[in-house]
């Protein structure tokens, strides 16, 4: 197992070090822009010293609109997933979306993340369980933080101690999300690595034109209050240009934005 995520099990059963970082493009767009951020974040991570995990997504299946991007390839993205792991040494994570891609996934990446949408999906979370992997369960916008625990069992019951939850806002009326950070320490009462999703909760879904919306100028204040809440991990989806992002532009951080968010981010976990 990677040390990053020998780490991720360290602070959660001893509560020290850092927070971990979950970071990278909401989709894998080609494989220049992969390692340009992936490079990035490591080189940032390293000197502040936080775990970095890299994110992408190698197909987006939930998407607003038939025409919107879903991705450049499954086997081509996962294998440039892959040596970007390699090259820089670092665990990477990918969403799946059926217990087929757990199993192709597995092959390439070094944990599996459940869509929020799917995590009650129990022939998904038993599939993902059973490669062995670090399973990261994004929490529904339709569910209480209590809820979680069956999800988390699922996984725990297939045979695989190593899960992880994740909050990224519950549905709030019929376009916003809204964190209720009083969750945070519900989920973690179930002794699992608990992470949130800072970009994602500040998304604006279900917006007329189809594209999901975002609160961006939001970003460092979210990233701050779950620092603050005692978060063992943080999700942030960056990109060198979000406004030319091909999915999720509209909630991304800009990546030259990232190493001052993350320096004020570790003065707060200090403080702590």
């Amino acid at each position: 197992m990677h040390q990053t995520l020998e780490i991720v099990k360290e602070n959660t059963e001893q509560n020290t070090g850092n927070f971990f970082l979950i970071a990278g493009p909401c989709v894998l767009e080609d494989e220049t822009m992969g390692f340009e951020i992936a490079k990035k974040i490591q080189s940032v991570t390293q000197k502040l010293g936080i775990p970095y995990i890299f994110k992408a997504s190698y197909r987006k299946a939930n998407r607003s609109r038939m025409d919107s991007f879903t991705g450049i390839g499954d086997e081509f993205a996962l294998s440039i997933m892959q040596k970007i792991g390699k090259q820089y040494d670092i665990p990477v994570l990918t969403d799946i979306h059926t217990p087929d891609e757990a199993y192709q996934a597995a092959h390439y990446v070094d944990v599996l993340q459940i869509p929020a949408f799917l995590c009650r999906q129990t022939d998904l979370l038993v599939a993902a369980a059973k490669t062995g992997k670090p399973i990261n369960i994004k929490k529904g916008q339709f569910l209480a933080p209590e809820s979680m625990q069956f999800a988390i069992e699922k996984v725990k019951a297939a045979g695989n101690p190593n899960v992880w939850v994740t909050e990224r806002g519950v549905s709030f009326g019929y376009g916003d999300l809204v964190v209720d950070f009083r969750g945070i320490p519900v989920m973690q009462s179930f002794k699992v690595p608990v992470v949130l999703d800072v970009t994602h909760s500040l998304q604006k879904p279900n917006t007329t034109s189809g594209v999901t919306g975002g609160l961006p100028h939001l970003i460092e204040t979210m990233a701050k209050a779950g620092v603050a809440a005692g978060v063992e991990g943080l999700f942030i989806e960056t990109h060198p240009k979000p406004s030319s992002a091909k999915s999720d532009g509209a909630n991304m951080l800009p990546l030259d934005q990232l190493e001052g968010l993350l320096e004020k981010l570790v003065k707060i976990k200090k403080v702590l």
